[in-house]
């Protein structure tokens, strides 16, 4: 065979050339429209993600294995929950309650003290001219789970030192004032929360048939946020359910006997049921906070008091609140103040001024009951969130 001339070569390369070439061309255009195209979608996707995420999680619950523990933010009670005054003090330093133990000059001031007993608190206005049956009375209360605090309205303090309990009672003095304004400025909630029951008690009480531990087994045992040892029949009796019932440890009503009171069998309210008198009532400490809350600052006498105390009972007055009938006292019923602390006179020979002074202290004594209910009924009307639980049953006209 002959050599194959150039021309004939290239007429064959021509004449393959063209259509293989613009297959190769085709195949680069096509190759890059798809990466123009997959740079497009991958741009458009990149641009969406940030929606699509957030549209994603917020249907998709995250799984345990997907889940991020949030990071961990400031708690906002840091402040908000101290007491008020301490925020510039680290929490560990604070302390915003208080009691009325003593402590020793000497000795360790970090010893334990976790093991000390459960205490309650004794509380007394006393005059001078009362001592033998305030050291009676004291004297009941065993030293181990009572503390003592007197208040001195003669402000008589030094002519007590001969008791044998002088020494660990508190004693508060202030000429003229009355119980209640008393507790009012040194009984504060913070400073009688350790104690597990405060008795409020006045000074002319016998307590013969009064064991104090053994009413407190009752209270607890029945419940009773506020209490008061039953009367005995002799005493100065304003209403008849804390009169001394025969049978029973504890009773929480009266029911009308013989003609006699007032109280029937639909009574639900005080003084037939969820009452205590003002001479010798108990709280427990929840009950306390509650009701020295409602003492006000300037009525001193506190008449009116008594038939709202009910609502401290932490829950149901007609079971949380009791007269204690296996522990009863006698009031003696000696008014104190207005006349220096003297028994009621025998003959008609009372003083013109002690006359004066028991004529201004009845006088204000009701005037105040006015002032107080009078604030109650306002207190309702502007406290549109509070709502009362116990209205009173609507009468069928």
């Amino acid at each position: 065979m002959g050599p194959i001339s150039n021309d004939g070569s290239q007429k064959r390369f021509f004449s393959i050339a063209p259509p293989a070439a613009l297959i190769f061309f085709v195949l680069i255009f096509v190759a890059g429209a798809i990466v123009t195209l997959g740079h497009k979608e991958n741009l458009s996707i990149l641009q969406l993600q940030p929606k699509e995420m957030i549209s994603t999680e917020a249907i998709r619950p995250p799984t345990s294995e997907s889940r991020v523990e949030p990071t961990e933010e400031p708690n906002i009670c840091d402040n908000r929950c101290r007491p008020s005054g301490s925020e510039a003090l680290p929490r560990g330093i604070v302390q915003d309650k208080s009691n009325f133990e003593m402590e020793s000059l000497g000795g360790n001031p970090e010893r334990k003290k976790d093991g000390r007993p459960s205490k309650s608190l004794l509380a007394i206005p006393v005059g001078i001219k009362q001592k033998a049956v305030v050291d009676k009375l004291v004297s009941k209360f065993p030293a181990a789970k009572f503390t003592v605090m007197l208040f001195h309205y003669d402000g008589v303090v030094d002519r007590w030192g001969d008791l044998k309990w002088f020494d660990r009672a508190i004693h508060v003095a202030a000429r003229d004032q009355t119980k209640w304004w008393f507790a009012k400025r040194f009984l504060h909630p913070d400073l009688v929360a350790e104690y597990e029951y405060i008795f409020l008690w006045d000074e002319d009480i016998e307590v013969d048939s009064f064991d104090p531990l053994k009413y407190l087994r009752i209270v607890r045992r029945e419940g009773l946020e506020i209490s008061q040892p039953a009367l005995d029949h002799r005493s100065q009796i304003h209403h008849r359910l804390t009169a001394r019932a025969r049978k029973g440890d504890v009773h929480r009503r009266f029911y009308k006997t013989n003609g006699r009171g007032r109280c029937y069998g639909n009574s639900t309210g005080p003084p037939c049921t969820g009452w205590v008198e003002m001479m010798v009532p108990v709280f427990s400490r929840a009950a306390w906070r509650c009701a020295w809350h409602m003492i006000q600052n300037d009525l001193i006498y506190a008449w009116g008091l008594d038939f709202k105390l009910g609502y401290c009972a932490q829950g149901d007055r007609r079971r949380n609140v009791g007269v204690v009938d296996s522990q009863y006292v006698l009031h003696r019923g000696i008014p104190t103040l207005g006349d220096g602390g003297k028994a009621p006179a025998r003959s008609t020979s009372t003083s013109t001024s002690a006359t004066v002074d028991r004529y201004a202290v009845r006088r204000r004594s009701y005037d105040e009951l006015q002032v107080f209910n009078r604030r109650w009924r306002e207190a309702v009307e502007e406290d549109g969130s509070w709502t009362d639980p116990y209205p009173k049953p609507t009468t069928n006209s």
